[in-house]
């Protein structure tokens, strides 16, 4: 086959033409360090890219559930921390109410003591973060606790959770016992808050009857107790052991949200695994190794400047060339 001068010519120009594009190709993925730039270079790698976002994203989302869970627990647990110390300031003074020695004088101070605490006890059962009551349940923007006054006596009640009569309404006392969920991982959830009927009703350790006793009913007791002398004795026997009860099912519940805080640390040490391990893998598949683009960039280079000078000694002049 007669091999003219147009053919080298063309064969010349497709060959530069080749070097040019891929020295193009070569730019753009240096100056934007990806591998891929649209979806047609690589349709499998992009849509491996995507899914990897996706997860990524995702992790970010379990990730900020996560930490606001753990400062949910944190907030709890300092406040049960506060309203074990309550109960157990009241069990002292059950204890020292016991004193034969002390008159109906003494026995006031308790009682006004008492009422005091149970104001405080109510304040902490409306700790409130980040706009919501900790131990409301889902009606987390309602406080759960407030106090009335009986006479000269402080009486802890649910809040806005009575009927016209009084009585408890169930609708609104379900809603303060609704247990909230967080998804900390696809598919893993799990509850995180305390409710305030876990806290208010406790159960004597050793039995086995089903009614619950409760603090309502319990500091609405002791201050009538310390009103009447004659039932002196039952500060000492029924409500100290009422409140020691109290004060266990309060710990049990505390050790249950320290569980939880351990819970929530692991899966945070979890998602943080997770997160930088997709971060790798997407990175090998999208990025571009710079060393080995910088080395290929100037071969191609180097390709391109011999393809110039060989085009010149290759390709002969015509006669057009003379005639010039």
């Amino acid at each position: 086959m007669r091999v003219t001068n147009k053919m080298l010519s063309n064969s010349f120009l497709t060959d530069m033409r080749s070097n040019l594009e891929n020295m193009q190709t070569l730019q753009q993925q240096m100056t934007s360090g990806k591998e891929i730039r649209k979806p047609s270079d690589d349709p499998a790698r992009v849509a491996r890219a995507m899914q990897l976002h996706t997860d990524i994203n995702a992790n970010n989302q379990y990730k900020t559930n996560i930490n606001d869970t753990i400062n949910w627990l944190d907030t709890t647990d300092a406040a049960l921390g506060q309203a074990g110390n309550v109960l157990q300031k009241v069990r002292e003074l059950l204890v020292s109410a016991g004193n034969a020695a002390y008159g109906s004088s003494e026995r006031t101070s308790i009682k006004d003591e008492i009422n005091q605490r149970i104001d405080q006890f109510a304040q902490i059962m409306n700790t409130n973060f980040d706009g919501s009551y900790i131990f409301g349940g889902s009606r987390a923007s309602d406080k759960p606790m407030s106090t009335k006054k009986a006479g000269n006596n402080t009486e802890l009640q649910y809040d806005n959770a009575a009927d016209s009569l009084g009585n408890p309404n169930p609708t609104e006392i379900a809603k303060l016992d609704k247990k909230l969920f967080v998804e900390i991982s696809q598919g893993v959830t799990m509850d995180y808050n305390v409710t305030s009927g876990e806290i208010v009703q406790f159960r004597p350790e050793n039995t086995t009857d089903d009614k619950a006793d409760n603090l309502i009913d319990l500091f609405k007791n002791i201050v009538n107790h310390l009103d009447n002398a004659a039932d002196t004795s039952k500060l000492s026997n029924g409500d100290l052991s009422d409140v020691t009860d109290a004060i266990n099912n309060l710990l049990k519940v505390r050790s249950q949200v320290g569980a939880k805080q351990n819970r929530m640390d692991s899966a945070k040490d979890k998602n943080e695994d997770e997160t930088a391990n997709l971060t790798s893998i997407l990175s090998r598949t999208e990025d571009i190794d710079i060393t080995e683009k910088t080395m290929q960039y100037a071969t191609l280079q180097t390709v391109y400047m011999a393809s110039l000078q060989t085009s010149a000694k290759v390709l002969q002049p015509t006669l057009l060339d003379y005639l010039r």
